[in-house]
């Protein structure tokens, strides 16, 4: 496991440990699990890129190969 050294001014270290201590874990943990959050994966940016870049018009629905009412109830 990877040890690390970060600088927090006074009051902000104040209020990670109120906060440790309210979740009741350590400042560690705490630090670890707001780290884990923050770089959990998520959808890559080349695809958040691509919202908005095609008109409607150009998105056409397939054409349904069984009719509806051969489908089977859910």
């Amino acid at each position: 496991m990877a040890n690390l050294t970060i600088y927090l001014d006074d009051k902000l270290e104040q209020r990670l440990r109120q906060a440790a201590q309210r979740e009741q874990v350590s400042v560690s943990r705490l630090v670890a699990q707001l780290v884990a959050s923050k770089v959990a994966a998520s959808w890559p940016q080349e695809f958040l890129d691509l919202a908005g870049t095609w008109a409607d018009e150009d998105l056409q629905r397939p054409t349904q190969t069984v009719p509806d009412s051969v489908r089977e109830p859910l």
